[in-house]
Formats: structure tokens, C-alpha cells, sequence
């Protein structure tokens, strides 16, 4: 009874983990797809006036804001601030000059990130007096901003994007040409079986990033090389893995009965082996996936990667570590996201192997 009980506790623990390693996934899969769409600012727009901003859930410009923009836009323009009221939303400025005042320099608030355009009072008006309204621009960056003054959460989002896509598509790369490697390699055994897997021993040799830096060299740095080095690499465990499984299941009885009956070699292949190795293939797919993620924000932490604007977890990494006496949060959030999705992958991946009891295969 105490084992039964045991036992009870362990499933009760495993449900759980499941469910809230699924939840996490859910949840920043659904962020990094749809929350692009959802934030106010493009993952490529440049806030001059606001580099390196903290994350805040205030709106900006604060008031210390304000006053140095004002300051540095004023003396530009080679005026003095005789007035100015905050109503709400906007300014009532009033400037002066020893000499007249060209109207045309409003175009310098205009450009700013802090203000909206200008409107003249024609009353309050002169040529040594220039009185205008200024709609003040609320703006809110929740993980603040790096050190390009662009929007770090809506870039944190667009990395996931690449991450999660690299993640997925590279794997499933890896999974068709290793279970096809495999599966081929270990029912036709012989020579064929040797061949292929000396192959697979040449390609294991090479250092990976010396095949990436080759790679680059050919063909340039671009978004699809990531998978072709990434794909050129991981599916060599799981070729290992079906043909051991292989080597295993043709020995059964109802690959020989498929024999005798004539079935061809690729009928037996996809009905009988393939199928009946589906559990720890799809144990190892669960490891595959955190992998190929680690591994593309690893090659895009050394610069190999995804190129400028777009971004990856491991870039916006890198950025955060060379910036580190800057303020944390460029380093902290895109590490927080990447964590939680390799957690969550990490676990629904021992999970699997405990139930399917495939941790041995």
C-alpha cells in the first residue's frame, strides 16, 4: 500500500509538471507569435531619446525627460524658454530670441520621440516670440530599451520568433533525414549498413563550428544557412538511434511475415519499423528540440547567426553579457524567455521518457 501510494504521489508530481511545462510553452509560444501584432512599436524603430531606458510600466517622458529634451531642442535652435505649462497631454511653450524667430524650427520637435507636431498661437506670436501647443508623445517600454533605443520586449518576441522557428524546423530536418538514414542503414545491413554509418563517423568528426564558419564563408550569412548547419549535424544521433531500433525490430516476427508475403523493402520499412520505433524517437525528438534552440542562440552568440535587424534569443544574450555594466534588463529578459522555454522542453522530455520508458533505448 505504501508503494501503490508512493507510486500515486510520483504520477500526481509527473501530471503536474506536465501540465505547467505545457502552460509555459503555450504562453510563450502565443507571446512571440502574436505579440508583435499586439505591441505599439516595430521590432526595427530606433527612439533616439530614449536609449538604453529602464524597463517601466510608467508611460514616458517623465518630467526629468521633458526638462532635458526641452533643454537640448531650445538651445539647438538658439532660444531661450520665457514659459511653459503642462495641460494634460500636451505644452504651452513659449520661446524668445534676441533675434527673430523662424517658425520653420519647429520642425526640430517635430522629429523628436517626445512630441507630437507643433501648433502655432498666432496671438502670442512674433518675430522674437514664438508661442505653440506641443502634444507630448506617451510612450511605454515595458523591458525598457538596448543600447539602439529600440523596444527590447517587442525584440525579445521577434527572437523567440527565429528561436522557436529555427527550434522546430531544424529538428524536424534532423528527424526526417535521421530516420530515414537509420531506418535505411539498419534493415538493409552489409556493406550498405557499413557505408552509411562510416558516412555518419566522417560527419560526426567535424567540429561544428568549423563546419558553420565554412558554411559562412560559401554562402554568406543569411537566416537559412542556420538550418543547413544545424540540420547537417543533429540528425546524426537520431540515424544512431533508429538503427539500433531497426537492427532490433527486423528480427520480429511480423517483419518476417511481411517478407514472406512479398511486402518491398520500403512497405516494411514505413508500416512495420518505423512505426514501432516511434517511442523513442519521439523521446529523443523531446531532447532534440531544447538542443537545436541552445544551439542556435549558442552560433548567434558567437556573431554566426541571425543578422541585424532581426534578432534571436542567443543575440539579444550577447548584447545584454557585451553591455553588462549597462542596466541589466537587456541581459535578464531574453535569458528569462530562453530558460523557460528550454525548462519546459527539458521536462515534457524527461516526462515522455519516464512513461514511455524509452530513457534506455
Amino acid at each position: 500500500m505504501i508503494e501503490a501510494a508512493i507510486n500515486e504521489t510520483a504520477a500526481r508530481k509527473g501530471r503536474l509538471s506536465i501540465t505547467v511545462s505545457l502552460a509555459i510553452l503555450i504562453l510563450v509560444g502565443l507571446a512571440c507569435l502574436l505579440g508583435p501584432w499586439l505591441t505599439p512599436h516595430s521590432y526595427d524603430r530606433v527612439y533616439r531619446d530614449y536609449v538604453l531606458v529602464g524597463p517601466s510600466l510608467v508611460a514616458h517622458p517623465s518630467a526629468e525627460e521633458l526638462d532635458t529634451s526641452l533643454a537640448v531642442l531650445t538651445r539647438r535652435i538658439h532660444a531661450d524658454t520665457s514659459s511653459y505649462e503642462r495641460h494634460g497631454g500636451s505644452l504651452h511653450l513659449t520661446l524668445t530670441s534676441a533675434k527673430p524667430i523662424d517658425p520653420r524650427v519647429l520642425r526640430f520637435f517635430d522629429h523628436s520621440d517626445l512630441f507630437g507636431p507643433a501648433q502655432i498661437i498666432p496671438g502670442e506670436t512674433n518675430e522674437s516670440t514664438l508661442a505653440f501647443d506641443l502634444p507630448i508623445r506617451q510612450t511605454y517600454f515595458f523591458f525598457g530599451t538596448d543600447a539602439n533605443g529600440r523596444d527590447l520586449l517587442t525584440r525579445t518576441l521577434i527572437a523567440g520568433r527565429i528561436s522557436l522557428a529555427v527550434g522546430l524546423l531544424a529538428s524536424l530536418v534532423a528527424l526526417l533525414i535521421g530516420v530515414a538514414w537509420g531506418a535505411t542503414a539498419g534493415y538493409l545491413g552489409g556493406r550498405i549498413d557499413t557505408l552509411m554509418m562510416r558516412i555518419v563517423e566522417v560527419v560526426y568528426a567535424l567540429p561544428f563550428i568549423f563546419l558553420v564558419i565554412l558554411l559562412v564563408v560559401i554562402f554568406g550569412r543569411n537566416f537559412i544557412l542556420i538550418f543547413v548547419a544545424i540540420g547537417a549535424v543533429e540528425w546524426l544521433d537520431m540515424a544512431r538511434i533508429v538503427r539500433g531500433q531497426t537492427l532490433s525490430i527486423k528480427r520480429r516476427d511480423y517483419v518476417a511475415a511481411a517478407e514472406a508475403l512479398g511486402a518491398t523493402s520500403s512497405a516494411i520499412l514505413w508500416r512495420h519499423i518505423i512505426p514501432n520505433a516511434a517511442g523513442p524517437i519521439t523521446a529523443y525528438l523531446t531532447v532534440l528540440v531544447p538542443r537545436v534552440i541552445l544551439l542556435e542562440s549558442f552560433v548567434s552568440f558567437l556573431g554566426l547567426g541571425v543578422q541585424e535587424p532581426l534578432t534571436s534569443w542567443g543575440i539579444l544574450i550577447a548584447d545584454g553579457a557585451r553591455n553588462i555594466q549597462a542596466p541589466i534588463h537587456l541581459l535578464i529578459f531574453p535569458a528569462l524567455f530562453l530558460g523557460l522555454t528550454l525548462a519546459a522542453l527539458n521536462q515534457l522530455g524527461e516526462n515522455w521518457r519516464d512513461r514511455t520508458g524509452a530513457g534506455g533505448a
